[in-house]
C-alpha cells in the first residue's frame, strides 16, 4: 500500500512539472519561438541546398542559396537582365543590397506651407527722433548685416533742442557756482565775509545740481544714451546729427554695457559687438523713407526680414491631434516634401517646434509648426558694392509634411519601386546569381515612399532585392511570356 501510494504521488508531481513547464513555454513563447523557426527554416534550407549541390546543376529547375533559404529557380517568373538593361533601369549596386529588419514609423501627409517666425524674421525700423531724413544708404533686396549704416537725420525737434538748450545753460550756472563758492571759502576763512554767504550758495549748488540731474534723465526719455549726454557735457555742444544702422535681432541696447556707442562728431552711430561676416544677412524688403522727407519720432524707416530660419506650418485634421500630440512627445523627426518641376525633393530630420492649443472653428484644423533651417543658393555682390542673396526657401511655399505617429519594430521596409502589383499579388524581384526570380510577398503597409513586408518567410533579411524598377520588370515578364502588352508600359511597335 505504501509503495503504490508512493509512485501515485510521483506521478502526480512529474505531471505537476510537465504542466507547468509546458504553460511557461507558452506564456514566453513571443521571445524564443521566432528564433527557433528561424533557426529551424534555415537548417532545412540548408539540407535542400546540400542535397541540390549533390544532384548537380545540370537539370531543368535548379536551385539557388541566398542566405540560408532556397527558390526555385522557374523561367515563367525569373527574368535574364543583361549589363545594359541593368542601367537601363537604375539597378546599380545602391539600389541592388541585401534587406534588413529595421524600425518603420508609420506616418501621415499634411499640407503645410513656409511661414516667417512670429517677432524674429521681420523686423520694424524706426527713428527715436524727430528730423529730416538727409541720406539713404538702405537699397531695396540689398542682403546687409547689422551695425550697418541706413540712415542719416538731422534732428528738428523742437522739445529736444530746447531741453539740450536748458542743459547746456544749466550746467554754466554750475560752473560759474563752484567757483563763486571757491571764492568764498578764501575770503570767509580770514573773516571778511560772513559764513552764511557761504553756506547760501552751496544751497544754490545742489540746487542745479538737481535740475542738471533731472535734465539729463529728460534727455534720456528723448532717446539720447548716456554716452551721448556726457557727449554733450564735455563738448558743450547740442546733438544734431542722428545715424541710424540695423540692429541685432539678439541684441539690444537699452542697456548701455549691452551696445557699443560710437560717436563721429556729434552724430549718434550705434553698432552692435560679436557679429562675424559669415552671420546670415537680413534683407531690406521695403524702403518707407527717401532723402529730404521729414518723420516723426517712431515713424517707419524700413522693414528688415531674417529668412535663415523659418517655419512650416501644417493644418491637421482634428481627429489627428492625440496622434500628432504623441509624435511631438516621442521627439520623432519630421519630413518635409517639396514639389519640385514634377519630382519630389525631401527634407528630413526636422524638429517639430510645436503643436497648436486650439482648432480652427472654420476649417476644423490643428496648426503644427516645424523649424525649416534655410539655406542661401545665390550671393552676388554688384560693382556698387551692394549685396544680393536668394534664399532657398520663401514664406509661401506650399508643400506636405509627414509626420511620424506610430513605430513598428524589426520590419523589412523597401522602397515603394521595389514592389509591384498583379491583381491580388504583390511581387519583389529577387537576384539569383544573373536571373532575377518573382517572389510573392506580403506587403502589410504602404505610403508614397516605403511599402512593409511581412516576415513570412518569403524573403529573408539578407536577401538582394531590386530596390528599384519592380513595374518595368513586371512588364519585361509579361512580354517575355507572351502576355498582353501594357499601354502604359511604352509604345509596341
Amino acid at each position: 500500500m505504501t509503495s503504490a501510494r508512493t509512485n501515485n504521488i510521483s506521478k502526480w508531481f512529474w505531471r505537476l512539472c510537465v504542466t507547468g513547464i509546458v504553460i511557461a513555454g507558452i506564456a514566453t513563447s513571443g521571445m524564443w519561438w521566432p528564433r527557433l523557426s528561424t533557426w529551424i527554416d534555415q537548417t532545412i534550407a540548408g539540407s535542400r541546398s546540400k542535397s541540390t549541390e549533390e544532384a548537380g546543376h545540370g537539370e531543368e529547375g535548379h536551385d539557388h542559396d541566398h542566405g540560408g533559404h532556397a527558390h526555385a529557380h522557374d523561367e515563367s517568373s525569373s527574368l535574364e537582365l543583361t549589363a545594359q538593361a541593368r542601367k537601363n533601369l537604375g539597378l546599380t549596386d545602391e539600389f541592388l543590397k541585401p534587406i534588413q529588419l529595421t524600425d518603420y514609423k508609420r506616418t501621415i501627409t499634411i499640407p503645410a506651407i513656409v511661414v516667417p517666425r512670429p517677432g524674429r524674421t521681420q523686423i520694424k525700423v524706426s527713428t527715436p527722433l524727430t528730423g529730416v531724413v538727409t541720406h539713404v544708404h538702405a537699397v531695396t533686396g540689398e542682403a546687409i548685416q547689422p551695425g550697418t549704416l541706413m540712415f542719416e537725420l538731422r534732428l528738428t525737434h523742437e522739445d529736444l533742442v530746447t531741453t539740450q538748450t536748458q542743459f547746456l545753460q544749466s550746467l554754466g550756472e554750475l560752473e560759474v557756482e563752484n567757483r563763486e563758492i571757491v571764492r568764498l571759502e578764501e575770503v570767509t576763512a580770514s573773516g571778511a565775509v560772513p559764513a552764511k554767504t557761504l553756506l547760501e550758495r552751496r544751497y544754490a549748488k545742489e540746487k542745479l545740481e538737481a535740475l542738471l540731474s533731472a535734465q539729463r534723465e529728460a534727455l534720456k526719455l528723448h532717446g539720447l544714451s548716456e554716452r551721448q549726454v556726457n557727449e554733450i557735457v564735455q563738448k558743450r555742444q547740442l546733438l544734431r546729427d542722428l545715424s541710424i544702422v540695423a540692429p541685432a535681432i539678439d541684441e539690444h541696447d537699452h542697456e548701455e554695457d549691452d551696445s557699443e556707442l560710437k560717436l563721429s562728431g556729434l552724430a549718434r552711430t550705434i553698432s552692435f559687438r560679436n557679429h562675424p561676416a559669415s552671420q546670415a544677412p537680413m534683407i531690406i524688403e521695403q524702403l518707407n523713407v527717401h532723402k529730404g522727407q521729414s518723420v516723426t519720432a517712431g515713424e517707419l524707416l524700413c522693414t528688415l526680414a531674417d529668412y535663415d530660419l523659418l517655419y512650416i506650418e501644417g493644418q491637421a485634421f482634428e481627429q489627428d491631434s492625440s496622434a500628432i500630440t504623441k509624435s511631438a512627445e516621442m521627439g520623432w523627426p519630421v519630413s518635409a516634401v517639396f514639389p519640385n518641376e514634377g519630382n519630389e525633393a525631401v527634407l528630413d530630420d526636422l524638429k517639430l517646434a510645436f503643436v497648436g492649443n486650439a482648432v480652427n472653428a472654420e476649417t476644423r484644423s490643428l496648426s503644427l509648426f516645424v523649424n525649416l533651417p534655410n539655406q542661401i543658393i545665390r550671393d552676388q555682390t554688384n560693382p556698387e558694392g551692394q549685396r544680393f542673396v536668394s534664399w532657398k526657401y520663401r514664406p509661401g511655399q506650399r508643400l506636405q509634411l509627414r509626420v511620424p505617429v506610430e513605430e513598428w519594430k524589426e520590419q523589412i521596409v523597401v522602397p515603394v519601386d521595389a514592389v509591384v502589383k498583379d491583381g491580388a499579388d504583390w511581387y519583389v524581384f529577387q537576384q539569383n546569381s544573373d536571373h532575377f526570380d518573382r517572389v510573392p510577398v506580403h506587403v502589410k503597409y504602404r505610403d508614397q515612399s516605403s511599402a512593409v513586408i511581412a516576415y513570412d518567410g518569403t524573403i529573408y533579411p539578407g536577401d538582394v532585392i531590386a530596390l528599384r524598377s519592380a513595374h518595368q520588370m513586371q512588364m519585361a515578364l509579361k512580354n517575355k511570356s507572351g502576355g498582353g502588352v501594357d499601354p502604359h508600359a511604352g509604345h509596341n511597335h
